[in-house]
């Protein structure tokens, strides 16, 4: 029998808040400062594999929309429609629509119409919803770690992750959905703190909101179960409990604001009916992707991965540093949970709840793909949304240290040398950061180049391609420039020829091998070097000495100019 929290159960968080002298000044310089420097570099980026056919999904979406709503016969009748699928043949309908539909607006609204116009303002759009994420895990912190200055060490460990950082101007599916679900997370935590309709209706919304970019938000209402479910524990071993909220309404509404949400945003539920979720999640579980991954030095397909490539994509991806002291803060949530089990005491109060929260938010997704053989392929990119979780660990993880550099004893020092080189490693990594700029997208914490060029997939988003494309441009200014790549590589190709001024796309001609004056190659699924018979490598992109791409001048090209 559990009995209520006493004096000599453990002390759980959140701590108190401190004196919030300088919070406002400090929010408004760390964020506004993250959205200049956003705007500073958003042009630099290319086009990942995917933004176009994510554009697609957003026309496919509108053009159904449009025949529903009363828009006029001449936006019925637009050009880009006459040439865009039904939702009804559209394969990649059951992806959700709601960023690209709002990024289609946007740039029908305010821009000139042009690809490269376009592709700013939409990675302008992304970057601006990562901004949203990162005020949602600074919001989290201060919650859950009793003061804004660790709340501000929290999100500015999510904006020095490199990969997250570059993504975070072009992948308009995983970074959007991983602010969206850090957001319903932290409208979660507002409902623990007080469970009130009000709150549960926006919480409710939160889920449709980040269900309306991938369907696995659902899943957030597991969370909402979770929390709602030891929130009410808490209460109902307290000596004396007072008013307890009617937990099971506010749960019944956030389950009836998400669904009714969720069907509201996204047209594909309009055309089909509301059990199709089911399908829908079944198949993104077991997404039929028809490429592989390279693993280990292994190319393996998408549902046959082993189980260990979702951890070990993780902590490569992931600055030391932050894994360790994600480790630290992560065993202290077990530490003091089993603590209080042992003692049959049940801990009063949301601090528990989010410390549960946040530990399952990290290892069960994870757990979830593992066990079930989900398909997974592009690094470990479809579990980016619990990378919030283990950045809130850190900061708890961090704050240990830094409680322990406190007190009076021998760990004092052992505590001070950890927090020392914790603050060496975060300014080593931005600093890699700002070396490796605007290819991010490519760090390895701790592995060597060699090591990773033999083991791991590169630059899988295919975003080197514009590197070449203006690196072949410049050097031959004038005519066209007949370029030959590997299939399927093609779509990366033209997909970065669209950031390139109109009439540099012009001159970028497409032709087979035998015609080609060069050949560029990648090595997202080609590990080895490429055969001399390519002709001679006349430029060679290396991040942090990775090889990213090489660009052959081709036997004829040179015969021909003799």
């Amino acid at each position: 029998m559990f009995r209520s929290k006493t004096t000599s159960a453990p002390q759980w968080l959140p701590l108190p808040e401190e004196p919030q002298g300088g919070r406002k000044l400090a929010e408004w310089l760390f964020f506004g400062l993250l959205l200049a420097l956003g705007m500073l570099l958003v042009a630099d980026y290319g086009v990942s594999w995917d933004e176009a056919n994510n554009h697609l999904n957003g026309l496919v979406n509108l053009k159904y929309l449009a025949s529903l709503l009363p828009v006029g016969e001449g936006l019925r009748q637009h050009p880009t429609f006459a040439i865009t699928p039904d939702i009804r043949d559209f394969p990649d309908a059951h992806h959700g629509p709601l960023f690209e539909m709002a990024a289609v607006v946007v740039n029908f609204l305010f821009t000139d119409h042009d690809s490269r116009s376009y592709f700013l303002v939409r990675h302008l759009m992304v970057f601006g919803v990562f901004v949203g994420g990162v005020w949602a895990v600074y919001q989290l912190a201060r919650r859950w770690l009793g003061s804004w200055r660790w709340g501000l060490l929290a999100a500015a460990l999510l904006v020095a992750s490199p990969r997250f950082f570059a993504e975070a101007f072009y992948n308009g599916k995983d970074i959007v959905f991983m602010a969206c679900f850090t957001l319903a997370m932290h409208t979660l935590a507002r409902l623990l703190a007080r469970p009130t309709p009000s709150r549960a209706l926006v919480h409710g919304l939160a889920i449709a909101l980040a269900a309306g970019i991938r369907v696995q938000g659902l899943q957030l209402l597991l969370f909402t179960a979770l929390g709602l479910a030891l929130t009410a524990a808490a209460g109902h071993y307290r000596p004396q409990p007072a008013a307890r909220p009617a937990y099971g309404r506010m749960g019944a509404l956030v389950v009836v604001a998400a669904l009714g949400g969720l069907v509201s945003i996204w047209p594909y539920l309009w055309v089909h009916s509301l059990p199709k979720l089911l399908d829908v999640s079944a198949h993104a579980m077991h997404y039929p992707w028809k490429f592989t991954n390279l693993y280990w030095g292994q190319f393996y397909k998408s549902a046959g991965v082993p189980w260990h490539y979702v951890p070990v994509w993780l902590l490569i991806t992931t600055p030391v540093g932050y894994s360790l002291a994600a480790a630290v803060g992560l065993g202290a949530v077990g530490w003091r949970w089993g603590q209080a089990l042992a003692r049959r005491v049940w801990p009063a109060g949301p601090g528990p709840a989010l410390d549960a929260l946040v530990a399952t938010w990290l290892l069960g997704p994870i757990g979830v793909v593992i066990l079930m053989g989900a398909s997974i392929y592009d690094g470990w990119r479809h579990l980016y949304f619990v990378y919030p979780a283990l950045v809130l660990l850190a900061a708890r993880g961090v704050q240990l240290v830094w409680c322990r550099s406190r007190q009076p004893g021998r760990g004092r020092q052992l505590a001070l040398a950890g927090l020392a080189v914790f603050g060496l490693a975060t300014a080593h990594t931005v600093w890699r950061m700002a070396r490796m700029h605007p290819f991010q997208n490519l760090y390895f914490s701790f592995l060597s180049a060699p090591a990773a060029e033999r083991l791991f997939e590169r630059d899988y988003w295919g975003l080197s391609y514009r590197r070449g494309l203006e690196w072949l441009l410049a050097n031959q200014p004038t005519g066209p420039v007949r370029i030959n790549v590997t299939v399927p590589n093609y779509h990366p190709l033209y997909n970065n020829s669209l950031m390139l001024p109109a009439a540099q796309r012009h001159r970028i001609q497409y032709v087979p091998l035998a015609e080609a004056d060069y050949f560029m190659g990648a090595y997202r699924w080609h590990p080895q070097a490429y055969p001399d018979t390519l002709g001679t490598e006349i430029y060679t992109l290396r991040v942090e000495g990775i090889k990213t791409l090489s660009i052959f001048r081709r036997p004829r090209a040179g015969a021909a100019r003799r």
